[in-house]
């Protein structure tokens, strides 16, 4: 069961879309959607990891590369009824200015956090409404809100995120399709790392002093989103740790 299909037809549960399900945020979410009841479909690049989580947690893995059309084809096939999206995929690279930004950086990023989550609520849409009680969950940050100097791609990225969410609100008014944007603060996980290009003391050094929230912190929000009666709309969350007040300013930086 948990490579090759959902099996909508043979199991009752309602079905639950995680990307950028291999660790962190998305597979903290897949576990916590799992306990409530939900037959989670887990989509990231490194299958061996969704596959095991998935037979962890009795649902389906499968490979998702959000920013190649193809894989996001072969990755909703099947997917006629979907109840949750979560859009998870995404990250930072760099953290260079504007001056002397790295151009590959830039386009991963907006192509990863942008377009692979466009990618994605498009092709499940129809699953979605489908549904008759459709939820798209859209993991943003707090950067797309706040500007931080040396951040200006990232920041970016996750302010095109929010807004294209934000945008589909309007749209979809109307539809049985709920749509909350939740946009953590610190979280510690692999961002940093992939930030850095897996340099582990400067990663670390991120979280060094303070307390920062962890993965299992933004998915019990998630949880409690996708546990809301069909009226009830939870529009935007921001999520920061007790030690954080804003993207620049926590108890290290005063």
């Amino acid at each position: 069961m948990s490579t090759d299909t959902a099996s909508q037809s043979t199991d009752n549960r309602p079905i639950a879309v995680v990307t950028g399900a291999s660790s962190g945020i998305g597979a903290a979410t897949a576990r916590q959607l799992a306990t409530q009841g939900y037959h989670v479909v887990l989509g990231a690049r490194r299958l061996d990891r969704v596959t095991a989580l998935a037979d962890e947690i009795g649902g389906t893995g499968r490979q998702l590369d959000v920013t190649d059309d193809d894989s996001v084809a072969a990755f909703v096939a099947g997917l006629d009824t979907v109840n949750v999206l979560v859009n998870n995929a995404g990250g930072a690279k760099g953290l260079d200015p504007v001056s002397t930004a790295d151009l590959d950086d830039w386009r991963w990023m907006w192509e990863t956090n942008v377009l692979g989550s466009l990618r994605v609520t498009k092709a499940l849409l129809p699953a979605l409404i489908a549904s008759g009680d459709g939820l798209i969950v859209s993991v943003t940050s707090i950067a797309a809100f706040e500007a931080y100097d040396n951040g200006a791609g990232y920041t970016s990225a996750k302010h095109a995120q929010g807004v294209t969410h934000r945008t589909l609100r309007y749209e979809l008014l109307g539809k049985p399709v709920r749509l909350t944007e939740i946009a953590p603060g610190m979280v510690e996980t692999d961002f940093s790392l992939v930030r850095f290009e897996g340099d582990r003391e400067r990663a670390d050094a991120v979280y060094a002093g303070l307390t920062p929230l962890v993965a299992e912190d933004v998915a019990e929000v998630i949880g409690f989103v996708a546990s809301r009666p069909p009226h009830v709309n939870l529009d935007q969350i921001i999520l920061k740790p007790r030690d954080q007040a804003s993207a620049r300013r926590n108890v290290k930086t005063g």
